[in-house]
């Protein structure tokens, strides 16, 4: 049985879905932690002006690597959720030394035609008129105080639809004073709208490049529409027999928190010993034995 190394095997670095900062997912990192795992997140990306939102987001892919640089330059398991979940793909693709495996949480590989569809939208500038960027645009971001957010969001069937408490996770880390009076929003509606607007459409060959190096799982939502837009074969390929569903839309980590976060737990362990597996039997036929992390 392969046992994790606290220090290295033991770290979860996780990173949010586009405008949920990583305050969100509290009850996940805490079912984590108290798992025995070290849990790191960005807390917010594209609003540090170091790394800043372009096409196919090298410098969001960027904060991720100098995040894990500052918090597991031994490597770390890279968690992500949507946007977080490419971006883990991203940074895993250019650096490996930072990646102990990857887990995806609903994050549609775009790839074949219709990424080269997407690549023409961004160049003809359409996108904004098909991607969800056209919704983050016009949000509402501004209200007199926490409990008019409390009841905006919780009259949504999409909000509505969450565990409990997790409405009030997202309202602690996504509300701040606004300059005016009242709260507003902490993730810029600009800032969200553009992150979809300038997404990757260039996964397919960067991997063809770049063949991923570290084991790889994926979890999907049931009744997901952005995965039945952009397809799962990309997704189902990649993962092979660590492609698994959890019942909930494209927000299931919200809606069912904990059977996320055990899910989690479990593809991690089947995919460490996978490779525990494999370097095993490599150390085998090189005759000594082996100590490379997961994927190296």
């Amino acid at each position: 049985m392969f046992h994790p190394e606290p220090a290295a095997d033991r770290t979860l670095v996780f990173s949010h879905a586009n405008g949920f900062p990583a305050g969100t997912y509290r009850r996940l990192f805490e079912t984590w932690q108290t798992a025995g795992w070290t849990v790191h997140a960005v807390a917010q990306y594209g609003h540090d002006p170091r790394w800043p939102v372009s096409s196919n987001w090298p410098g969001l892919r960027d904060q991720l690597i100098d995040h894990l640089e500052q918090v597991a330059p031994q490597g770390a398991w890279l968690v992500g959720h949507s946007l977080g979940g490419l971006l883990s793909l991203l940074a895993a693709a250019r650096r490996p030394d930072l990646a102990r495996g990857l887990v995806l949480l609903d994050s549609p590989l775009i790839t074949g035609w219709r990424a080269q569809t997407v690549r023409l939208a961004k160049l003809t500038r359409l996108i904004s008129r098909v991607s969800p960027g056209r919704i983050a645009q016009r949000r509402r971001q501004h209200w007199p105080d926490r409990a008019a957010v409390l009841a905006h969001y919780a009259a949504k069937p999409v909000f509505a639809a969450w565990a409990p408490g997790l409405l009030e996770d997202y309202l602690d880390c996504g509300l701040q004073p606004a300059p005016d009076g009242g709260v507003r929003l902490a993730f810029e509606r600009t800032v969200e709208t553009r992150i979809y607007d300038t997404l990757p459409h260039h996964i397919g060959a960067l991997l063809r490049r770049h063949p991923l190096r570290v084991p790889f799982g994926f979890i999907a939502g049931t009744a997901s529409q952005e995965m039945r837009q952009a397809g799962t074969a990309a997704s189902r390929q990649l993962a092979g027999p660590h492609y698994r569903e959890i019942e909930g839309s494209h927000l299931f980590p919200m809606e069912r928190p904990d059977a996320t976060a055990a899910e989690v737990l479990a593809l991690i362990a089947a995919l460490a010993g996978t490779a525990h597996d494999r370097r095993a039997g490599h150390a085998g036929h090189a005759g000594h034995a082996g100590h490379a992390a997961p994927g190296a």
